[in-house]
């Protein structure tokens, strides 16, 4: 039975009455682990037409209200005047708020309205004798007021505004009027140019969704150029064991431990949205995440993926469905690369009716021969930012 993989519609498979309503859902059909499976995935999943070629959409989280003690010496048990971190953060705190030091569990209550990194409070509530260290985090843990107060100073944030660009791309070929009338062996040259036409094309597409950048170019001029910004140059969730790996259990560059590996899964990859998500790996990842599935996983593989070969690896913190990507093999530094991705937080974009189309006979007038181009005009959308991840550098699995 099919595993219903979120952010993807229907049952996965295609039934024996599907027609593909556009190129990418045809391509998808006939190449379904060609050289774009992120578009494969997307054609079966979210996609919306925009009328504008900069298209928005509003990022909002629940913030952490979190905050940090900034005073070398500490505090005795009965200072009431605690100096925190710049931080929006303390904005939450307004007088009834309840503060809770993460590190002994003393319980402070708020007294005043906290508008710079001052944060007043009464102290052990509850007849405790805590001290508080240099760099104790506290955390915001409800209000309590007494009764008959008046309500308490509201506190409001406001999302974020991301937008994007929708990339126009083109791919041509053509024939001879001569070839295009000749019989060849191999079959219709037209026709030929055609199925690779629409690979290149696709494939010029999934690296743009991968490694563009956005940008505009002449944007107040009649025929602006723009970029779409990819996964790597957009989300803000990367992980480099190139530098960062000591964190990760590595003692040098490129390496992390298994253990390093479970603690990122719980701690970062599987931190925010769906507990199940699309891995994107290079040969060496992929490498890495086998050894480790014979030792101590069950990869499966993975039916209901429109027939992207996809092997899940089910672990304590999430699910994560891998594919070893194969453009990863000719991208410099993407053979030790993962992104994992939540697929209902990632839309494709298209501007309307400019989806993934064939123009045919686009030559010069008067030219002896045939031009046909595939031509689409489409960007990348992520919803949130969080919920996806970027592991680069993994050179090395450290047995724990």
């Amino acid at each position: 039975m099919p595993v219903a993989i979120q952010g993807l519609r229907g049952s996965g498979e295609f039934g024996v009455d599907f027609r593909p309503k556009n190129y990418r859902e045809l391509y998808t059909m006939l190449e379904p682990n060609g050289d774009a499976p992120l578009n494969a995935l997307l054609s079966m999943g979210s996609s919306s037409p925009t009328d504008d070629p900069e298209y928005k959409n509003f990022r909002d989280e629940l913030p952490d209200r979190v905050l940090k003690i900034n005073n070398g010496a500490g505090y005795t048990a009965v200072a009431t005047s605690l100096v925190i971190d710049a931080s929006d953060e303390a904005k939450f705190a307004v007088a009834g708020t309840i503060i809770i030091n993460g590190a002994t569990g003393e319980v402070m209550r708020v007294t005043a309205d906290t508008t710079g990194t001052t944060l007043t409070v009464v102290r052990n509530i509850g007849g405790t004798a805590h001290v508080i260290a240099d760099d104790d985090d506290l955390f915001i843990a409800g209000t309590a007021h007494e009764e008959g107060a008046g309500t308490p100073t509201p506190v409001a944030f406001d999302p974020t505004v991301v937008s994007n660009y929708c990339q126009i791309f083109r791919n041509s070929f053509a024939v001879t009027g001569t070839m295009d009338q000749t019989y060849l062996r191999t079959g219709n040259k037209l026709q030929e140019q055609r199925e690779k036409g629409l690979k290149m094309h696709m494939s010029d597409i999934e690296r743009a969704f991968f490694f563009g950048i956005k940008a505009e170019e002449n944007g107040t001029s009649a025929q602006p150029r723009r970029y779409t910004g990819g996964l790597t140059t957009t989300l803000s969730n990367v992980v480099d064991l190139g530098t960062d790996f000591a964190s990760h259990g590595g003692t040098a560059a490129g390496e992390m431990t298994e253990e390093g590996f479970d603690s990122l899964l719980i701690s970062n990859v599987f931190k925010y949205g769906s507990k199940q998500k699309i891995a994107f790996v290079g040969e060496t990842v992929a490498a890495q995440l086998q050894a480790i599935g014979k030792d101590r996983w069950s990869p499966e593989s993975v039916d209901g993926t429109y027939g992207v070969a996809l092997t899940g690896y089910k672990t304590f913190a999430g699910t994560l469905m891998v594919h070893l990507h194969p453009q990863f093999r000719q991208i410099p530094n993407m053979k030790n690369a993962m992104l994992v991705l939540d697929m209902p937080y990632i839309t494709y974009r298209h501007m309307q009716n400019r989806d993934t189309g064939l123009r045919e006979n686009v030559q010069a007038p008067g030219t002896d021969g045939r031009k046909d181009e595939y031509l689409t005009e489409c960007g990348l959308e992520l919803l949130q930012d969080k919920v996806h991840t970027f592991i680069k550098g993994w050179n090395t699995r450290i047995a724990s």
